[in-house]
């Protein structure tokens, strides 16, 4: 197994693939890092060689990726709450930030149906005062 920028990647798996296994690496960037050093991408990682994956870390350094990126998530969003802004706003409340609709929908961010049931008559009346009694 190869270890790049702290994740164990498979042998057996081609290097494309594996380089997606990396938070901060995409397809894109995965197949545009492995043309860059002319590094055939149907290549599995077991075939790879120490000088093969060395310059794939070195490659990788220039873009944030695992801990680094995450950093910087936290701290645009911390920076979007103390500015104030809409953003900030709705990301304080835990709502939907780039304008989904949250009538229907945004389940995943606003949580489990709180279902608001009607009311029988007679419970309704016995909860709420009498109308001519609250003046005298």
């Amino acid at each position: 197994m190869a270890r790049i920028s702290g994740v164990e990647l498979e042998d057996n798996l081609k290097v494309d693939y594996a380089l997606t296994k990396i938070k901060g690496i995409g397809w894109v960037l995965s197949t545009k890092i492995l043309d860059s050093l002319k590094i055939d991408s149907s290549k599995r990682i077991k075939d790879l060689t120490s000088d093969e994956i060395s310059k794939i870390v070195s490659k990788m350094d220039k873009h944030p990726i695992e801990g680094d990126l995450m950093r910087k998530v936290r701290e645009d969003i911390a920076r979007l709450r103390a500015t104030g802004s809409y953003k900030g706003i709705r990301h304080t409340r835990g709502l939907p930030a780039r304008g989904q609709r949250t009538k229907t929908n945004a389940r995943t961010k606003r949580g489990k149906r709180k279902t608001v049931g009607a009311f029988k008559k007679e419970e309704l009346s016995r909860t709420q005062p009498k109308q001519g009694t609250e003046g005298k």
